[in-house]
């Protein structure tokens, strides 16, 4: 006889396979005509829209879109091709004051922004589940855990830049926007229950707000394998390297990576081959590449070998923020004990609250403060100063208190 006292586990119902679109699958929209279509529609409808884009990345040089989807209650859904229409301002323009639902949005708003659509407002479903505290945020898992349903996602990375588009693409393309509405407003009851809507507003706004980003200085510096060359004339040689792979890789549209592999560059950096022959007994520049194209390389090499010293790049890059931490202890072990004390206190706040430690507070706005602290460390100071290093006024309020007090932090004595 079962204890009265006894309760059974909830049985969760199993998820439900989401197969179709609602309305099956929409014609691709291609031509301007189709596309003026799409901008009445969409400029008619209600609500939230819902905003996705696909890319080629790892086949195609760039970040740019080749599909977007859209879905909005009133508009039903749309997918447009930016290959045949690349200048989609009117129909941001038509959506300008409507709040835009994307998933992981930091990932899409540089291609839409190239295509001429930049939201006002917008609803980051990924990360309301980073704050709402989900341990899975992809959109599959999101779907699944809040809504019930499982998405087919075995086309994330595919060759985006393909035409036509095969069918079950489409088909996974429809659904990504097909529920996100539905997410949007599952997410906003579970933040504000949990007493964070506030907070994912803010970042919102923030994410809306935020200008283009800077383009990266040295990009070469970020070859994988980069840590293994030390010397400054292998250094050269891999920047000589990768901005002749990159120029080429631009030229043939082509991922850089299928021009010439990171592996390639370091490998040729470390050996630094004098001839194409010595060139090509090195990994990636096996037999299958042709003589035209190992000259190319060894020209690379070359001119990298041929440079004077004052001209060798430095080891490490240009840079305005604080030191690696791993050099603080020697450098400064003051600040090093402070941002020991502040990371213990901004990882217990956030274990507290639930939420990942990095959108409780940036560990670069963590480190930055504890390297170069307000002269008087007080609540004010330390307030004021987590404003001008791009903090939101949630994050301000709640970390002000516990930095204070770990600014105030003295090193141990040995």
């Amino acid at each position: 006889m079962t204890d009265a006292k006894e309760t059974a586990t909830p049985v969760r119902p199993a998820p439900v396979p989401l197969l179709e679109p609602r309305e099956g699958i929409p014609p691709v929209t291609a031509t301007s005509k189709a596309l003026a279509e799409v901008v009445d529609a969409f400029a008619s409808g209600t609500g939230p829209v819902a905003v996705d884009a696909e890319r080629a990345s790892g086949y195609r040089y760039g970040q740019r879109a080749y599909l977007v989807q859209l879905r909005r209650a009133g508009a039903g859904t749309a997918m447009i091709d930016p290959v045949g229409c690349p200048d989609l301002a009117a129909l941001g323009s038509a959506l300008s004051g409507t709040e835009w639902v994307l998933h992981a949005a930091t990932q899409d708003l540089p291609c839409l922004l190239e295509l001429g659509m930049r939201p006002t407002s917008l609803f980051d479903t990924e990360l309301a589940g980073r704050l709402a505290g989900f341990a899975r945020v992809g959109l599959g898992a999101m779907v699944e855990n809040v809504l019930g349903y499982v998405l087919e996602k075995g086309h994330s990375a595919v060759d985006w830049s393909t035409r036509p588009l095969p069918e079950p693409w489409l088909r996974y393309a429809a659904l990504d926007v097909e529920l996100l509405v539905d997410l949007r407003d599952a997410l906003e009851e579970e933040l504000r229950g949990q007493g964070k809507l506030e907070w994912a507003l803010e970042e919102f706004a923030a994410i809306a707000a935020a200008p283009p980003a800077a383009p990266r200085v040295d990009p070469w510096r970020r070859t994988s394998g980069m840590h293994k060359v030390r010397r400054r004339r292998q250094i050269a040689v891999v920047r000589e390297l990768w901005q002749t792979r990159d120029q080429a890789a631009r030229e043939r549209d082509v991922s850089p990576g299928r021009v010439l592999t990171d592996a390639a560059i370091v490998a040729a950096a470390l050996e630094l081959p004098s001839n194409a022959h010595a060139l090509a007994a090195l990994p990636g520049f096996g037999h299958r590449m042709g003589r035209r194209q190992l000259e190319v390389w060894q020209a690379a090499v070359d001119r990298a070998r041929a440079l004077p010293e004052r001209e060798l790049p430095q080891p490490t890059g240009p840079f305005t923020g604080p030191p690696p931490p791993r050099a603080w202890a020697e450098k400064d072990p003051q600040a090093a004990a402070r941002l020991s004390a502040a990371r213990a206190a901004v990882s217990a706040l956030a274990e507290e609250l639930n939420l990942p430690q990095e959108n409780l507070l940036s560990p670069d706005t963590v480190r930055r403060l504890c390297w170069a602290p307000p002269a008087e460390p007080s609540p004010e100071a330390v307030s004021a100063e987590l404003t001008c290093l791009g903090a939101r006024p949630w994050q301000v309020k709640l970390t002000t208190p516990l930095l204070t007090r770990a600014l105030l932090t003295q090193p141990t004595e040995e």
